[in-house]
């Protein structure tokens, strides 16, 4: 069953023992009153008629000072004609009836009950007609006699039924308007509910940038609001699984790829060697060919090993100074003579791992080589800014054109290929660049501008200064 209509069902429910509790309570309360009101008259007029006996029985004359049987008659007969409705019954000491209206009806149970000080009363039912029958001791001389009367109370009984059917109606009405009336308050409270269960099921069938509407301001409200946040959250989590497919697609045609090509020519040459007889130049030739093509599988294969080796490893930071950093790299490339180097750095203390820095630098360094043409300027700077410290790796060439510069740290992602391929690239000097420095708590900043070179660097933090730094060309 749906929400709304457990809420209407509910509310019906609780209006309608709410009315019926209270239309009984205020219909008895009514009745009550008017039965008192009722009694009280019937208990008076029965006094009225006690003091009217006894007044006639006094004035009534009497033989040795007794009263007759048939003198109270005579009385009783007088009080009855005195009136319309007056229903008597007068009994003698012993309770035996002396005298008795024709239509009295009364049984003798209220008569054994009453005594000579008692006053006693209670409601009978004859015919389908309702009575108030009344009880007291009258004295009339030396005698002690009973006066019991009858009051008709029907219309006090028809005015209770009355009330009962005029209330059962207007229950059932207010039943009615109420769930009329309750149906359109439910449907306007769940409709935030309705609104989130359309959402959750947009959702589930994949419209995933589908969100639910904020129709109030009250908890259901704030509960869209949070729904719509977890929405987001999820649509970015699948947007990068996404990405993330895409990307291991992407890795695996380029694996692919790139170990075809180099496998291709080694089978080739290969099968060359092997099925025909060659010269000794074109033997050196093939060879030559299929051994630098194995050394490009196999750093191509070390590169691999090595991103996953990073992406899986746990490294301890230590502090190590920046000036060992740049005389290694010094020291590697004094002596190339195709390229140009320049380094400018700042001594300080720096929180790393000091093989993986010097891995991402070499990388860095190679990628500037690539992209410059020989006799290229390559610029390696390092400076001291508030405790953190800035590597930087400069060259002056081809550059990146700004739509490539988020894919260049992917596996196997190559702005030009067929030139990266002729000095022996992979595309996977920078994807694990991006790997160690993620490890650092760093990222690989790149700023390039087609035709005018490129300027990747990074920051790690740094802890003061420490020697006097240096500037060589």
């Amino acid at each position: 069953m749906k929400f709304s209509r457990k809420l209407l069902l509910c509310t019906v429910i609780i209006l309608a023992l709410a009315l019926g509790f209270s239309g009984f309570y205020f219909v008895n309360s009514v009745f009550q009153t008017s039965m008192e009101r009722e009694t009280g008259q019937a208990m008076e007029e029965s006094r009225i008629l006690r003091f009217a006996f006894e007044t006639a029985a006094l004035n009534a004359p009497a033989k040795y000072h007794v009263l007759a049987d048939r003198t109270i008659e005579e009385i009783a007969r007088n009080l009855e004609n005195g009136g319309s409705s007056r229903r008597l019954r007068i009994s003698d000491e012993n309770r035996q009836m002396i005298y008795e209206s024709s239509d009295f009806g009364g049984d003798g149970a209220l008569l054994a009950e009453t005594g000579q000080e008692e006053n006693t009363w209670q409601v009978i039912c004859l015919e389908g007609q309702y009575f108030v029958q009344t009880c007291m001791a009258a004295r009339a001389l030396d005698r002690i006699l009973y006066l019991e009367t009858m009051r008709d109370v029907t219309e006090v009984f028809r005015e209770r039924a009355l009330g009962f059917l005029v209330y059962r109606r207007v229950t059932v009405l207010m039943l009615v308007l109420g769930t009329v009336i309750m149906h359109g308050i439910s449907s306007w409270l769940t409709r935030p509910i309705r609104l989130l269960t359309r959402a959750t099921r947009r959702m589930a069938e994949g419209e995933y940038a589908y969100r639910a509407k904020k129709v109030s301001d009250d908890e259901l409200g704030q509960l869209t609001l949070d729904f719509n946040r977890m929405a987001n959250a999820l649509e970015d989590n699948i947007g990068m699984l996404q990405k993330e497919i895409q990307a291991r697609e992407d890795f695996v045609a380029a694996f692919a790829h790139e170990l075809k090509t180099p496998l291709t020519a080694i089978i080739g040459y290969a099968d060359m060697l092997r099925s025909h007889r060659l010269d000794e130049e074109k033997r050196f030739l093939s060879a030559n060919y299929i051994y630098t093509e194995g050394k490009r599988l196999e750093a191509m294969s070390f590169r691999l090993l090595e991103i996953m080796v990073t992406r899986h490893g746990d490294i301890k930071l230590q502090e190590v100074p920046a000036e060992p950093l740049f005389q290694y790299l010094h020291d590697m490339y004094v002596n190339n003579r195709t390229m140009r180097f320049r380094f400018q750095y700042e001594g300080a203390m720096l929180l790393a791992e000091p093989n993986l820095i010097k891995s991402v630098l070499i990388n860095l360094i190679d990628n500037a080589c690539k992209a410059s043409e020989p006799g290229g300027v390559i610029e390696i700077r390092g400076c001291l800014r508030k405790n953190k410290y800035r590597f930087s790796v400069r060259d002056y060439g081809e550059g990146i054109p700004r739509e490539e510069q988020e894919k260049v740290t992917q596996a196997f992602y190559m702005v030009d290929k067929s030139r990266s391929r002729s000095r022996n690239g992979a595309g996977l000097g920078l994807a694990l660049c991006a790997e160690i420095l993620a490890l650092h708590g760093s990222r690989l900043k790149i700023d390039s501008e087609k035709g005018k070179g490129t300027c990747m660097s990074f920051i790690l933090r740094g802890s003061g200064p420490e020697g006097e730094g240096g500037r060589r060309g």
